[in-house]
């Protein structure tokens, strides 16, 4: 073979080898694997017309204004306004308990495939890990809860739940839409993320400690940093509220069965018991800084209901609560203390129990200061200073704790406090209403936290 022959089959050669990769660069949704690329257990629906079309500025590769006026408005488009509504009212009508979320998830997943993003299913037994970029470090996440509460609905309106005794009255199906929300922007700009964005779909918030089965289950490999939010009716529709360090609390409950030392023994159980209440009044009054904030509530009392017969048992229960570890098992240990020693003197015993097999005890969610200062700079680009606010510390209790303890993590706040549709109400009310136009800014400012994390990490 002359070298004429040898330098057209060089050429020929070489128009294939870059004709094949044009072909497979353009097709849509082709799995490439990267050393941190988890993998794929659910089918993804590669030709769906669902899929969003590349969207973003190349400028954004340096964040400016621009970039976060492209989050806004893609997520008030109209249709992705409507799209949200309609997926936060059929979740709505449909609640599902802990860990029983299965058309809940099985909504998210018919929503990510159209998407064409994919996903891990399950983990902590409904939920699911999805991911859109690179597949590639650095990881950043978005938790979304998705349970509801065993709660009758009150509010009469046209997508009122249809399951009886239960409802969402925590606005977790606002959470679940949001978040899907956000993933539809970050997939029309995923050639502009600087990494891995990871989406949590969990269950059992309100029960089960969901978030310490998805960290069991893998939900955090390779993540570095978390975010979060929860609907507010202390802040107007819109407006975003966090804070650095603590600012929910830790929680656990407790129940003391009271009973004679001797069989047959005349001690006065009723009255052991009652002054154990009081006695506990005292671990806060008189033991804790006036600057801790903490709490020790008993909220349950049961001497039988017989009135002329000494019970030969008592059993009480109640609360704790407290905004760091040291002051949380600082109660937990003189709960213990005061209940058993103080019935002592009645010559009775107590037997406690605090739950920790059933999970019930959740820990302080504390904000990261750079993970807070990321989300108030994101927040005050996106939507304006006004739109920002410094949240009080609150003693609700939340599983997002758990990964706070892992990996650096920003709780906050999205408002949906209107009048005007009736969303005045605090969570777990029966009465619960929410102002379906927070759903389009909790997920631009998901996107944008999100979106911003990996620029700035890598810039």
């Amino acid at each position: 073979m002359d070298s004429l022959q040898k330098l057209n089959l060089l050429f020929i050669s070489l128009a294939i080898t870059i004709f094949s990769r044009n072909i497979a660069t353009d097709l849509p949704f082709i799995e490439v694997k990267f050393p941190n690329t988890f993998p794929r257990t659910t089918p993804v629906k590669n030709q769906s017309s669902s899929i969003p079309s590349r969207v973003g500025s190349d400028e954004c590769r340096l964040w400016t204004q621009v970039c976060s006026d492209e989050i806004l408005r893609l997520a008030q488009e109209q249709e992705n306004v409507a799209w949200l509504k309609r997926v936060r009212r059929t979740i709505h009508e449909n609640p599902e308990l802990a860990f029983e979320e299965y058309e809940t998830s099985r909504l998210v997943r018919t929503e990510l495939d159209s998407l064409g993003i994919r996903y891990k299913y399950p983990l902590a037994k409904t939920g699911i890990r999805a991911w859109i970029g690179s597949g590639g470090p650095p990881f950043v996440a978005v938790r979304a809860d998705m349970d509801a509460l065993p709660i009758q609905e009150a509010v009469e309106w046209k997508h009122k739940s249809k399951v009886a005794g239960k409802m969402h009255a925590c606005g977790h199906d606002a959470h679940v839409t949001m978040l899907l929300g956000a993933a539809q922007i970050l997939k029309s700009r995923e050639h502009l993320l600087k990494g891995t964005v990871v989406l949590l779909f969990q269950p059992a918030e309100e029960a089960g400690n969901g978030a310490k089965k998805m960290i069991e289950d893998g939900a955090l490999d390779d993540v570095e940093a978390i975010f979060a939010v929860h609907v507010s009716h202390e802040h107007p529709t819109g407006v975003i509220g966090s804070r650095s360090g603590p600012l929910l609390a830790g929680c656990g409950f407790f129940r003391a069965i009271i009973t004679s030392e001797e069989i047959g023994s005349s001690a006065d159980l009723i009255l052991a018991a009652s002054s154990a209440v009081i006695s506990l009044q005292g671990i806060v009054s008189r033991e804790a800084s006036p600057l801790d904030a903490q709490v020790v509530s008993v909220t349950s009392f049961d001497g039988g209901h017989s009135l002329n017969v000494v019970p030969d048992t008592v059993v009480l229960g109640g609360t704790f609560r407290a905004f760091s570890n040291s002051s949380f098992y600082y109660l937990m240990k003189r709960i213990r203390e005061v209940l058993v020693e103080q019935v002592g003197v009645f010559g009775c015993t107590a037997t406690l129990n605090f739950f920790e097999e059933q999970n019930a005890i959740y820990p302080p969610t504390t904000n990261d200061d750079r993970m807070y200062k990321h989300l108030k700079k994101v927040t005050v680009d996106l939507l304006g200073d006004n739109n920002f606010a410094v949240a009080p510390q609150v003693m609700g209790a939340e599983d997002f704790a758990f990964y706070s303890e892992v990996i650096p993590a920003a709780f906050y706040f999205i408002g949906i406090r209107n009048e005007e549709v009736g969303s005045v109400h605090i969570g777990h009310s029966p009465h619960f209403m929410i102002d379906e136009d927070s759903l389009p800014i909790g997920a631009a400012v998901h996107a944008a936290v999100a979106e911003r994390y990996l620029n700035d990490k890598c810039s």
